[in-house]
């Protein structure tokens, strides 16, 4: 069994200890105001850094 044979001081322990935070949701908005991922389409309006990638679907579709 491995037995420490020095103190960590403090400036190591948080050093190690530095990736064990819970990271942050990221979230970035879009032109049109919607919440979305980053390098995605965003969902609401189907642009991607400022270009038009997917058509919007009309929300009254004639069948």
């Amino acid at each position: 069994m491995a037995v420490q044979q020095n103190k960590k001081s403090h400036s190591k322990k948080g050093m190690r200890r530095s990736h064990d935070r819970v990271a942050k949701p990221t979230v970035i908005y879009c032109s049109c105001g919607a919440p979305t991922v980053p390098h995605a389409v965003c969902p609401s309006c189907g642009t991607y850094r400022s270009r038009q990638v997917v058509e919007k679907k009309a929300d009254n579709a004639e069948e």
